[in-house]
């Protein structure tokens, strides 16, 4: 689904203007966002009875180019997490 798809059925569920809706959606992302920017230090950012989001640290390691087969390094990264609360995981059927 696009955002563009998105905002069409928050403005069709919220009885709204696709303008309002756009920026009720885009008031979500950016509370998201400055969320996740906020977590830095504890790595978690809670979003009620809709999940958690988790910054994870990946280590560096060695890997191999599928095409030539070289080692290669792989530099060390942060990874960005979800894990859906169980409200959400029955809405979906999980």
């Amino acid at each position: 689904m696009s955002k563009a798809d998105f905002i069409e059925n928050v403005a069709a569920a919220g009885d709204m203007s696709k303008a309002e809706a756009k920026r009720a959606v885009e008031l979500v992302f950016g509370e998201i966002e400055n969320g996740l920017k906020g977590a830095k230090k504890e790595g978690k950012y809670t979003i009620g009875t809709f999940g958690t989001f988790t910054i994870s640290k990946r280590a560096a390691r060695m890997g191999r180019n599928p095409q030539t087969g070289e080692a290669i390094k792989i530099k060390a990264s942060k990874v960005l997490r979800f894990k859906p609360a169980a409200q959400l995981k029955d809405a979906a059927g999980c």
